[in-house]
């Protein structure tokens, strides 16, 4: 894909190529003795330094090549990862305290895919306005507004007016019939909305199951595969169509475990990095012995177990394939933890075959460049936000590395700080 850089983006380039960079000490802090993980195609660089201006990254490599100003603030990280914060392509703010859960596990931005209430739209146009946040600092946050549900073509062009008017990030629909249960959006109406949202600049993503949807979806126009396909295995000619559109597909493969997971206490439930933020209430209604019973025999969530090894293996022909693959998790509904389901889709992708590094990728550079903030986000380049974890052991040789958190950092302020 050809990418224009922004002017400050071109500038940020050429810094990075010199042998030293020098920076004016104002609210600058330097983070030091760290292994770098940049985000890019880079190498990991030892000994490496950061450094941060007024929340930007401004200076990113080895500690050699880097002049720390006079008077930074040093935090030094002798023998810690840092990388680039998690990005989730695919997540449901439902309050703005659940932006500070998914800050609270080194997820850092998470692109909510429809239901979020004025509060949460209120925290998106605050960041985006440069309005300071009150703390706790949480997630950065991008919307759809509700989910659009028409039933006929005028229906879908005046819903899609609707969050087009709401200046939402981007829109959403869903084609599923929920395994038979219910009537699923028919192509001339999602073929209604997908027009109608380009028409006004907003892409759309889609919700699916079957694959002929999936097909049918893309060559529509749909902008963003929200979730994998599930019920048979993809084709070549699929990931092609993928790859010549530049659409991407985000897994969500932690939303199917959510489906038939709790038809008995699950392991996590003893995790002590889970129980930090879990929502006790979801767990307490999870565990009723009647509710997991009813799992253990209800045909739907028996199905989605089934056919979730399906999601994995065409998550990796995908990714084989060289689709752009973007992290996303579906968390958000009841039973779908934020923050920790987020590290546990790492490492579900891993099982699926894909590299650690080509997860993290996804979870990162790529899932920015999906949901197209990559200007912004997405690695630790000069210019960038900086929103990064730091790690007491290397993702890149074991991906359950990213639950060994020290700190998580957005916009060069300390989460929990």
């Amino acid at each position: 894909m050809t990418r224009r850089l922004a002017p400050f983006a071109a500038f940020a380039v050429l810094s990075a190529l010199a042998p030293t960079h020098a920076v004016h000490a104002q609210s600058v802090t330097a983070f030091t003795g760290v292994t770098l993980i940049d985000g890019t195609d880079r190498a990991p660089i030892t000994n490496a330094t950061l450094v941060v201006r007024d929340g930007r990254v401004v200076a990113a490599g080895p500690s050699a090549r880097i002049a720390i100003p006079n008077g930074a603030e040093r935090v030094v990280l002798t023998g810690k990862v840092i990388m680039p914060g998690l990005i989730n392509s695919h997540g449901h703010a439902n309050s703005v305290a659940e932006l500070a859960t998914y800050a609270a596990y080194g997820v850092t931005t998470v692109y909510s895919l429809g239901g979020e209430p004025a509060p949460v739209f209120d925290a998106r146009n605050a960041r985006r306005d440069g309005k300071p946040l009150a703390p706790p600092l949480g997630a950065r946050v991008f919307v759809a507004g509700p989910v659009l549900t028409p039933t006929t073509p005028d229906e879908a062009r005046t819903q899609v007016a609707g969050v087009a008017a709401q200046q939402v990030d981007i829109a959403k629909i869903r084609v599923d019939d929920n395994l038979g249960a219910s009537p699923k959006m028919t192509p001339d109406v999602y073929r209604a909305v997908i027009t109608e949202a380009h028409a006004r600049g907003l892409r759309l993503a889609v919700h699916m199951y079957y694959f002929a949807d999936a097909v049918d979806l893309l060559n529509s126009g749909a902008d963003f595969i929200a979730h994998s396909v599930r019920d048979v295995p993809v084709t070549d000619a699929f990931a092609t169509s993928l790859r010549e559109k530049n659409v991407c597909y985000s897994p969500t493969l932690m939303r199917e475990v959510s489906t038939f997971v709790y038809e008995s206490t699950p392991s996590f439930f003893s995790d002590s990095l889970f129980l930090a933020h879990a929502n006790t209430a979801w767990m307490a209604t999870l565990q009723q012995p009647a509710r997991m019973a009813a799992m253990r025999t209800n045909a739907a969530a028996q199905q989605y177990k089934k056919q979730l090894p399906v999601a994995m293996r065409n998550l990796k022909a995908l990714s084989d394939a060289g689709v752009r693959i973007a992290m996303g998790t579906d968390t958000g509904p009841m039973g779908r933890f934020q923050g920790y389901f987020e590290l546990m889709e790492l490492e579900m992708m891993v099982e699926a075959g894909m590299t650690p590094r080509a997860v993290l990728t996804a979870a990162t550079r790529d899932a920015a460049a999906c949901m197209r903030i990559d200007r912004e986000l997405g690695t630790l380049e000069p210019g960038k936000w900086a929103d990064f974890v730091v790690l007491h052991a290397n993702p890149l040789e074991s991906i359950s590395n990213v639950r060994k958190q020290h700190s998580v950092w957005i916009g060069g302020k300390r989460v929990g700080g």
